[in-house]
């Protein structure tokens, strides 16, 4: 007789693999080396296939094949709008915090720009200087036979002098064992 596999069989008769390999396992049908199963073999535990259940049977599965296809689009349409309505949370609560922050960042300006008392400002003192001594301050710059008014003075912040450290004290013994420095 013609030899089927598990698959072959599954088809004639509508059923699924595990099925076959159910019947199989209890020892209602048997499988040859070749890993096939004799037709003889599966006429005796299923009978004669019929023709109209194995198409009705196979546009049966291919429809439960379709819902289970749908059911996991419809179950990832609604993972993906829970994503969706949780990076629109985050997004407003990053929107919120960056408003915060920035009413901070204006508040502290606007008290850094506050003028305080006793205090004077750089830009206040006003650098001596020396006109005799800097004949260029005097000369007007000309360009293409047009004059530039004189340079304004740039007001200068003056600058520490640097002060001489004391020499490092040194014990008795160090001022013989050690070498001066």
């Amino acid at each position: 007789m013609k030899k089927l596999s598990v698959l072959e069989l599954a088809k004639i008769y509508g059923l699924s693999r595990q099925a076959i390999y159910a019947h199989i396992n209890k020892g209602n049908l048997s499988k040859g080396s070749d890993g096939l199963i004799d037709f003889s073999e599966a006429l005796r535990v299923f009978g004669e296939p019929k023709s109209k259940e194995s198409k009705v049977n196979e546009s049966k599965s291919i429809n439960s094949q379709e819902l289970t296809e749908v059911d996991i689009l419809k179950r990832q349409v609604d993972m993906l709008e829970k994503q969706l309505n949780q990076a629109i949370l985050r997004e407003n609560q990053s929107l919120e915090r960056e408003s915060f922050y920035q009413e901070q960042i204006e508040a502290m300006q606007r008290l850094l720009e506050a003028p305080k008392t006793n205090m004077t400002m750089f830009t206040d003192q006003k650098a001596e200087h020396n006109t005799a001594a800097d004949p260029q301050s005097k000369l007007e710059l000309k360009y293409d036979g047009l004059t530039t008014p004189e340079p304004k003075e740039n007001s200068r912040i003056p600058v520490p002098e640097p002060i001489e450290e004391e020499p490092k004290k040194r014990g008795f013994w160090s001022r013989f064992f050690l070498p001066n420095g």
